[in-house]
C-alpha cells in the first residue's frame, strides 16, 4: 500500500494538481525602466500601489535580466525615451512589459492590469493636453520563461515539491514511531549503535525511495506527459533535492520524536506539514502573504527549496544564484536534526 501511495503522490496527484486554479493578482512586485524621465513616465510609476502591486521601484535597463534572472520582480515596465514627447506630437508609442510568467495567473493578470493602467493615464494626458490625434499607445509584453503562460508547468513543479515534502517527513517519522509501537527500539539499544547512527538510517532508508520516486516522476510524468522543460542543470537540481530531504528527513525524525503514538503524529503533521506546504511560494507568492507570515516562511526548508527549485528549472539558475539557498536549507537539516537527536537520546534514557 505504501508503494501504491508513493506512485499515486509523485504520478497522478502532481499531474491532477498542476491543472488547479490560480491566484489573482495581489501585492505583485513590480519594477520600472524609466528612460524618459517626463511627467508623463512619472505617473505612470505612480499608478501602482497595493493592494494590488507593491510600490514600483526605479531600475535601469542594464538590471532587467539579473533582478528577473534572481526573482525579485514578477513585472518590469520599461517606459523608452522621448514618450511623452511621442504622446504629445500624437505619433504611436510601445512601452515594454517584461513578466516573469512561472507565476502564471499573476503574470498573465497583472499585465492586463498594467496594460489597462497605461493606456487610460495616456488617453487621459491625451485629452487634458488637447491631443486628439494619433492611436492609442500598445504594450510589447515580453513572457520570460513560460512564453505561453502555459499552467502547468508551475503546478507540476509544484506539486512535485509539495508531494516531497509530505512523503519524506511521514516515512521518516513513522519509521521512528514504529519502532516504538512495537517494541522493537529496545533491540536496537543493544546494538552497538548510538542514536545518531540509528536517525541516520532512518534518513538514507527513506530518503532513497523518495529520491528514486522524485526522478522517476521529474523524467515520466513532469517532463514527458506534461512537456515541462528544464532550463537549468538536472545534476545541480538532483543536488539540491538531496539536501532537501535530508532537511525534511530530519524534520520527520523531529516530529517522529516528539509523538509518542501515531495518531499524535498525523496532529503534528496537520499543524506543521501542511503550513509549510501552503505557505512554502507555491500556492501564492511569497511577497502577496502578511509581511508577518514572510518572516516565518524564512524558517521553513520548504520556502527555499522551491525558491531554487523555480530557478533552476525555468530561469537555468546556476550554483553562483542558488548557493545561498543551499546552504540555509543544509543549515535547518544539521539544525533540525541535532534537536531530534537531543530529544531522542531523553527518550532513550526513559527506555534504558
Amino acid at each position: 500500500m505504501m508503494i501504491l501511495f508513493i506512485i499515486y503522490s509523485f504520478g497522478i496527484s502532481i499531474y491532477t494538481q498542476s491543472t488547479g486554479a490560480g491566484e489573482t493578482v495581489n501585492n505583485a512586485s513590480i519594477a520600472i525602466v524609466d528612460e524618459d524621465n517626463s511627467s508623463l513616465s512619472r505617473s505612470i510609476a505612480g499608478l501602482f500601489y497595493p493592494p494590488y502591486f507593491q510600490t514600483a521601484k526605479m531600475i535601469s535597463a542594464a538590471d532587467i535580466d539579473r533582478t528577473m534572472d534572481e526573482g525579485l520582480y514578477t513585472l518590469v515596465v520599461v517606459i523608452p525615451p522621448r514618450f511623452e514627447a511621442d504622446v504629445r506630437k500624437g505619433r504611436d508609442v510601445d512601452v515594454q512589459v517584461n513578466v516573469d510568467a512561472t507565476a502564471v495567473q499573476q503574470a498573465s493578470l497583472g499585465a492586463g492590469y498594467i496594460q489597462s493602467m497605461v493606456t487610460d493615464e495616456v488617453k487621459r494626458y491625451r485629452q487634458e493636453t488637447a491631443q486628439t490625434t494619433g492611436l492609442s499607445s500598445d504594450l510589447v509584453i515580453r513572457r520570460a520563461f513560460n512564453p505561453n503562460g502555459t499552467q502547468s508547468w508551475f503546478r507540476a513543479i509544484v506539486g512535485l515539491a509539495d508531494q516531497l515534502s509530505m512523503l519524506i517527513i511521514i516515512l521518516t517519522g513513522a519509521a521512528l514511531l514504529r519502532e516504538r509501537e512495537h517494541g522493537t527500539i529496545e533491540h536496537l539499544l543493544v546494538m552497538p549503535l548510538t542514536a545518531f547512527e540509528i536517525a541516520l538510517a532512518k534518513v538514507w532508508s527513506s530518503g532513497l525511495v523518495i529520491f528514486i520516486g522524485f526522478i522517476c516522476s521529474l523524467l515520466f510524468v513532469v517532463e514527458g506527459l506534461l512537456d515541462v522543460p528544464i532550463a537549468g542543470s538536472r545534476g545541480l537540481l538532483l543536488l539540491g533535492t538531496i539536501i532537501y530531504i535530508f532537511a525534511t528527513a530530519a524534520i520527520g525524525i523531529f516530529l517522529g520524536t516528539l509523538a509518542r503514538t501515531m495518531a499524535q503524529f498525523a496532529l503534528l503533521m496537520m499543524m506543521f506539514v501542511m503550513p509549510m506546504m501552503m505557505l512554502s511560494g507555491g500556492m501564492s507568492p511569497i511577497e502577496s502573504q502578511p509581511q508577518w507570515v514572510q518572516y516565518v516562511t524564512w524558517f521553513f526548508p520548504s520556502r527555499h527549496y522551491v525558491s531554487f527549485m523555480q530557478a533552476i528549472v525555468y530561469r537555468g539558475a546556476g550554483l553562483d544564484i542558488v548557493w545561498k539557498e543551499f546552504v540555509t536549507v543544509l543549515v535547518m537539516g544539521v539544525t533540525f536534526l541535532a534537536v531530534s537527536l537531543v530529544l531522542f537520546r531523553q527518550s532513550v534514557a526513559t527506555l534504558r
